[in-house]
């Protein structure tokens, strides 16, 4: 529902805090809280603990008839990860195209920055289930004839129980 929201009803703080951050990125760094939030679906849950896009650095344009020119995306990362960066390079650029919905970035550039990642808390690690947790969770799916959508909806339920107390 786009417009004023009727007056009583909770808003999420991070709804607001989007609303806020997202213009203010833009303008800045010429990148989106999505991007950012998304990282790690982009590069994966290993390359994501170790870097972050900085920012997306657009061509000049000098007149409005000027030809689109794919933009550079800047990544900060870690030491250890600018190598495996530099070699997905390709697959990074083609997932963010994908994400933005347009072929927005051609190349790009990497700048180590190190312990400025060091800050990120871990994820937490999910409990181990118990045997009727995970009896439960076997039944739930047990119906589903195929094997590999069994499994993955069983990985993520114990996901989900595990992460809950």
């Amino acid at each position: 529902m786009a417009g004023k929201r009727p007056s009583g009803n909770p808003v999420a703080v991070s709804d607001l805090a989007t609303g806020i951050l997202d213009p203010m990125l833009r303008k800045r760094a010429g990148i989106s809280v999505g991007l950012v939030q998304s990282w790690e679906e982009i590069v994966g849950p290993r390359l994501a603990r170790l870097s972050r896009p900085e920012r997306i650095q657009w061509p000049r344009r000098l007149h409005e008839d000027d030809p689109f020119e794919p933009a550079v995306l800047v990544i900060a990362c870690e030491g250890v990860a600018a190598l495996h960066i530099q070699h997905q390079t390709g697959e990074i650029v083609s997932r963010a195209n994908t994400f933005l919905g347009f072929a927005a970035i051609g190349r790009i550039r990497i700048v180590q920055k190190p312990g400025a990642l060091a800050s990120r808390s871990p994820r937490p690690v999910p409990r181990a289930l118990s045997e009727t947790e995970r009896s439960r969770l076997a039944g739930t799916v047990g119906g589903i004839e195929d094997a590999s959508l069994r499994a993955s909806l069983e990985r993520l339920g114990a996901s989900v129980l595990g992460h809950r107390k």
